[in-house]
């Protein structure tokens, strides 16, 4: 032929075929799970099954860094749950709380490990596709279902929470209110409709995630504000000695307090539930590969346990037993201690900030389940059906803002089941499923801890839906 190549010859009746070199720039994964020095399997694939490889090869070179893809992560861990766990630091005592908390952080961070791996290998373009490839297609279903109701959950408490911070709530009294008296303001649903409108729809517009990269460090560094503010007035009522000493376990005393301990293991490990991200937070990595994303889940993991931590032990210090479900609304009271109407004011407004900037994150991946099972598979091309559909679910959350006049017990049933569910349930049982197929070899301790996982999440789902169903028919009494 005049050309010396690679190929075999082929029979001359052998069906017409494209010939194609292979290298490590085509996509075609060549290493091990673990990615060290290997290229990864490609995450974006077209409707057939095919590689993207222009839009692949831009999004490696055009996405997020580790410090950009960190931010990401921890906006969607760090939201509303913050502000709970001053109270489960209450019900299980400071020494219990600490270690549930770091407990709590690390098997998030080895779930996040083993769906990043299990999405590589099955080529896994979001979280559904990741359920799907291992446990099939109703699973799939459970799975989108479950990603709906918890975002949309969570979205739903941001705004009645930013509602009540600002215009007041019959337990609590707004910061409007405190500034400029009684008014059009103390409206809580035109807040939140003003602030929907003008603030979180033009973030939620955003077509990538990636866009987001410094609105969620801008979250995370509130976040830290609050941290310091209630660290610096807990150290300060310390030194001053009024402070009494807290509690290290649990009340065991009370039918109250027991039922108090059931449901609130359901909110510390709904705390850290951010694996409806992972895909996409790993899609527009920088550079990606399985090893870079388990570092980026690491650096997430301890900055949100030293949130978490300091949040739980600060609130608690301060407020005692007299700590609220939603830490915040003890802002609003006199702390003891000089400039103290300002302080109140920092955290509270703060925190709506916070909230306001890890709307669209979560907001993001709720966008993606919902479009991809409207149309049929696809996730809706084009910016005219991207604003529709980000419209479409704007309203529907506002509605449901509007509706809802408690969000706790919401918050408690969706930590028991969605939040269970998407954290360490489908990623134990993803993992156990490709190990028994062999296509993840899942080393003994990586198999131990998926096991308990699995068991744990179903324990403490099965006791949180329990302590709230007993929960809710002692009031009804």
């Amino acid at each position: 032929m005049g050309k010396e190549g690679t190929y075999s010859a082929l029979p001359v009746n052998f069906p017409s075929v494209e010939l194609q070199t292979v290298s490590k720039s085509d996509g075609i994964y060549v290493g091990d799970a673990d990615g060290h020095d290997k290229e990864d399997l490609p995450l974006i694939l077209d409707a057939g099954g095919a590689t993207v490889r222009s839009d692949q090869e831009a999004r490696k070179s055009e996405g997020s860094d580790v410090p950009g893809a960190v931010f990401n992560l921890a906006t969607s861990v760090i939201g509303a749950g913050i502000m709970a766990l001053p109270a489960t630091m209450r019900v299980l005592g400071l020494a219990l709380g600490l270690v549930c908390i770091a407990l709590m952080g690390a098997l998030s961070e080895l779930s996040i490990e083993l769906l990043v791996r299990s999405s590589v290998l099955s080529r896994a373009a979001s979280y559904g596709d990741a359920v799907r490839s291992a446990l099939g297609l109703p699973a799939r279903a459970i799975a989108e279902v479950c990603i709906v109701v918890n975002n949309a959950g969570i979205l739903i408490v941001y705004l009645i929470i930013i509602g009540d911070v600002m215009s007041g709530s019959p337990e609590h009294v707004g910061v409007l209110y405190q500034w400029l008296g009684d008014g059009t303001w103390s409206d809580r649903r035109l807040i939140i409709f003003i602030t929907l409108v003008i603030f979180l729809a033009p973030l939620c517009a955003l077509e990538r995630i990636d866009s987001l990269s410094l609105t969620s460090a801008a979250s995370v560094a509130l976040a830290v504000v609050f941290v310091v503010v209630s660290c610096i007035i807990a150290l300060i009522k310390v030194a001053a000695g009024s402070i009494r000493t807290p509690r290290m376990g649990p009340d065991l005393s009370s039918r109250a307090a027991i039922l108090d301990l059931l449901v609130v293991v359901p909110i510390m490990t709904n705390a850290y539930v951010c694996h409806f991200n992972v895909q996409p937070i790993y899609n527009e990595l920088r550079g990606r590969s399985p090893a870079k994303m388990n570092h980026v889940s690491r650096v997430t993991t301890v900055l949100c346990v030293a949130v978490y931590a300091s949040t739980a032990v600060s609130g608690y210090l301060l407020f005692g037993d007299d700590t609220e479900s939603d830490v915040l609304t003890n802002f609003d009271k006199d702390l003891g201690i000089r400039f103290s109407s300002a302080l109140n004011y920092i955290v509270r407004v703060g925190y709506v900030l916070h909230l306001v900037l890890v709307f669209p994150v979560i907001h993001f991946s709720l966008r993606q389940t919902v479009g991809v099972a409207v149309f049929k598979g696809k996730f809706p091309q084009g910016r005219g059906r991207t604003l529709g559909l980000t419209a479409v679910l704007l309203a529907l959350i506002y509605l449901g803002s509007t509706m809802i006049p408690n969000i706790w017990v919401a918050f408690k049933f969706t930590g028991a089941t969605t939040g269970l569910s998407l954290g360490f349930i489908f990623p134990s049982l993803i993992a156990l499923k490709l190990h028994k197929q062999g296509k993840a070899a899942l080393k003994s301790g990586e198999k131990f801890f998926s096991w308990l996982m699995l068991v744990l999440a179903g324990v403490a789902s099965v006791i949180g839906v329990a302590g709230n169903i007993y929960s809710i028919q002692n009031k009804s009494r």
